[in-house]
């Protein structure tokens, strides 16, 4: 008698009774049943072994047709594989490699960053990038789908178009470098530099800035109180001079201030000729000595003078070499302000050392401690009686608190307001350092060194504390009347 041929491969059911089969060898010991995660009972105790569910199944038929099937059938085990793997490579799916809203960003940032809200034309320039992001966003949306940064950046987009009156229709910037290289245009060709490997990282820039008694800021961000009586360069690089003359103060006084200020804008190739730019006391031209108020062909000057206020506040943007300069008048006195990068700002013959902004004030003409702290000189008591000519009007307390309206910040500006005022009684040297201040906002490149704050004295007050503050200017007057 022909027996049944069992299909190779078959198995019994996941949930078969392991009954006597005469067919078959005798089934081994069952093994212990591993331990199963709580969760794939679904909310449940975890599950019973097969053989254990058969043995109920057979105990309790009605009861258990009415339960759920606790061993997870081949379906529901797919299902679950499949959520695991969506969800260890949901990233995998939507490949963020293609989404190019990083660069993007990356380009609207390079093709703004250099642009200044002071220049005329920075409201086309910007809504021509801001028109380039945009384009740059629709043509990634697809790959961006249900990425936040993408949605975040288009609502940006949207609000900074709104409020620079951008139109969605018009030219855009391009945003590659070798296409948008001008040679008149140093941010354009830094970057067309970083585009073939030749720099790492975006250029860096340096501030110089020289106000009231006068107090030197440096390349470095040193703070020195200077005589430097006569005229002295603060730069005299290959592409900028800058000389200032300081004249006294005050009758019987080594403090002085600046009367004159002369920048000669060196020619460069085919953007500009040399131009020369020359401020005195109650003369501060909005052209350069020759009559021009630009330098350079074309529509887009490479140099440019910008009055902001008459006769009291002039800018100079110098495009070709990324430099921007701030001249100023405050009382019978003139400040200045610089931002240069530092490749070209250090680019100068050894011949050319002799520079305020790269090296500070000589050591012969300072009349601080060298750590920019004009309450300097500590620690030695000098009776009121000899301090009287240095106090024309103001006394330490009403000085301070003139000064203090003005800076709520007690630091090397507000202490350089508080000396001025003391050495000179003028009033303006308060607008004096706070014009500064500002000017130091607006063009330094780093927010973090703003404010400078001295460093410790030689004696036991703390640096800025009043005790030093009290002490430390009248001492420094004294030496000035010396």
């Amino acid at each position: 008698m022909m027996r049944k041929k069992r299909k190779r491969g078959a198995s019994p059911g996941p949930c078969r009774s392991h009954g006597h089969d005469p067919d078959t060898a005798p089934a081994p010991p069952p093994s212990p049943e591993p331990t199963r995660p709580a969760w794939t009972g679904m909310g449940l105790r975890a599950a019973p072994s097969c053989a254990a569910a058969a043995a109920s199944a057979a105990a309790a038929g009605a009861e258990q047709r009415r339960r759920p099937q606790l061993c997870p059938p081949p379906l529901a085990l797919l299902l679950l594989l499949l959520l695991s793997l969506g969800l260890l490579h949901a990233g995998d799916c939507q490949q963020p490699a293609q989404c190019r809203i990083q660069k993007c960003t990356t380009d609207f940032v390079s093709l703004t960053s250099h642009l200044n809200s002071a220049i005329d034309g920075f409201d086309s320039e910007f809504c021509k990038a801001l028109r380039a992001y945009a384009g740059c966003t629709q043509r990634t949306s697809k790959a961006c789908r249900g990425n936040l940064v993408y949605h975040s950046a288009v609502l940006g987009i949207s609000d900074l178009m709104s409020q620079r009156n951008c139109s969605k229709d018009g030219p855009t910037s391009s945003t590659n470098p070798e296409v948008t290289h001008d040679p008149c245009n140093y941010h354009s060709h830094a970057g067309a530099r970083e585009h073939r490997g030749g720099d790492l990282n975006p250029s860096s820039y340096l501030f110089c800035g020289l106000f009231g008694d006068p107090h030197l800021r440096t390349f470095k961000d040193h703070f020195q109180t200077c005589k430097v009586e006569g005229a002295w360069p603060l730069i005299d690089n290959n592409y900028l001079s800058v000389q200032v003359t300081n004249v006294p103060v005050v009758p019987g006084s080594s403090a002085t201030a600046t009367n004159k200020i002369t920048i000669i804008f060196k020619a460069h190739r085919e953007c500009t000729d040399q131009k020369v730019y020359q401020a005195v006391t109650d003369d501060l031209p909005a052209a350069f000595v020759d009559g021009s108020t630009s330098g350079g062909d074309g529509d887009t000057k490479s140099l440019l003078v910008v009055e902001r206020e008459s006769g009291r506040y002039v800018e100079m943007h110098a495009r070709y070499i990324g430099t921007t300069v701030f001249v100023r008048q405050l009382g019978r006195y003139l400040t200045l302000a610089v931002r240069m990068p530092e490749d070209l700002a250090m680019s100068y013959e050894e011949s050319q050392d002799l520079q305020l902004c790269v090296n500070g004030c000589p050591l012969s003409e300072r009349i601080d401690d060298g750590q920019g702290q004009v309450s300097a000189i500590l620690g030695h008591h000098v009776p009121r009686t000899s301090l009287a000519p240095a106090w024309p009007g103001y006394t330490l307390e009403a000085a301070s608190a003139h000064c203090h309206e003005k800076m709520p910040v007690k630091d090397i500006y507000f202490q350089s307001c508080v000396f001025d005022l003391l050495t000179t009684g003028d009033a303006n040297f308060t607008a004096a350092a706070h014009s500064a201040l500002a000017d130091v906002e607006a063009l330094h490149p780093r927010k973090e060194r703003w404010h400078i704050f001295p460093s410790g004295s030689r004696g036991s007050a703390r640096a800025g504390s009043p005790w030093a503050v009290g002490l430390g200017l009248p001492c420094l007057i004294f030496v000035l009347f010396l």
